[in-house]
């Protein structure tokens, strides 16, 4: 899921040409290629399939307004981020939640200097769980949503999403926008139900096409 291009078609109606560049700057790698809902021409997965791709695991994207989220219960006591200890927490947070690899802790940690409001959940003194919040030209964006393995089902989600949203709210935010995999067999649906519970609404999937080169 890092080996990924994006955009494809979204600005201007991709050709033929532009897809094998893609493929090609991606060689040697898995890779995903998002196609956007919006994503022009309408022969692009056809173009895709053609060169090997498969349809992989799309992303659903959810919307919402600023107005109150539900109340979320949990035991566990949020903080922001505010030092770079607190950073290095976040970023090992995410990649164990998520299951990335290691060397992209010093990465992930420089998401606050980037402009990132960031989020842990703690359980006394250990971290259960991390989010963040990244707010421009009036849309909150959702993202970083990871719980390690022995703190899930205690509500963490839940309320980092209701203090994300109440945060782009003070940010005069209009939308706050967030995505997670689309619903299929056999495959994790807690975000998804945690997001809708919050008062999201479901937009569009965008399709995402593995590659194996």
């Amino acid at each position: 899921m890092l080996n990924r291009a994006v955009g494809l078609g979204v600005n201007a109606p991709a050709t033929e040409e532009d897809v094998d560049a893609v493929v090609q700057a991606l060689a040697g790698t898995t890779f995903y290629v998002a196609v956007a809902p919006s994503a022009l021409p309408r022969g692009l997965p056809a173009w895709l399939a053609a060169r090997g791709l498969e349809p992989g695991w799309g992303w659903m994207t959810f919307r919402r307004g600023i107005d109150d989220p539900p109340t979320a219960r949990t035991e566990l006591r949020l903080e922001e981020v505010q030092d770079q200890q607190q950073a290095r927490t976040f970023a090992r947070v995410v990649c164990v939640g998520y299951g990335l690899p290691g060397a992209l802790e010093s990465v992930i940690a420089r998401a606050p200097e980037a402009g990132w409001i960031c989020w842990l959940a703690m359980e006394g003194d250990e971290p259960a769980s991390a989010a963040g919040l990244y707010v421009a030209d009036g849309i909150g964006y959702l993202g970083f949503a990871a719980t390690l393995p022995e703190h899930r089902g205690k509500g963490a989600q839940g309320a980092l999403l209701a203090a994300r949203i109440r945060r782009a709210a003070e940010l005069r935010c209009d939308t706050v926008i967030t995505e997670t995999g689309e619903l299929q067999d056999q495959r994790p649906s807690n975000s998804y139900r945690n997001i809708l519970r919050s008062g999201f609404e479901e937009v569009a999937v965008t399709a995402n096409w593995l590659g194996h080169t």
